[in-house]
């Protein structure tokens, strides 16, 4: 819940990512925030959105223990 949160709302920042624990995807969000002037921010939104509807195993057996970086 709070990865999608963050997400959500301060996804611009990449903070759903660093929370998850992938410091390499949040620093990639980041500099793509920055190069599209924050048009890239729709993709932690989604993300976030799609963290909501997950079911708790699901969300733990594909971003905590599969570790899959994005989408």
């Amino acid at each position: 819940m709070p990865a999608a949160i963050l997400g959500i709302l301060v996804g611009w920042l990449a903070l759903n990512k660093f929370y998850l624990g992938y410091t390499k995807e949040g620093v990639i969000q980041l500099v793509l925030n920055i190069i599209t002037f924050g048009a890239a921010s729709i993709i932690p939104f989604i993300e976030g959105i799609l963290y909501l509807f997950m079911s708790d195993k699901q969300f733990d057996d594909t971003y905590v223990y599969g570790k899959k970086g994005w989408l």
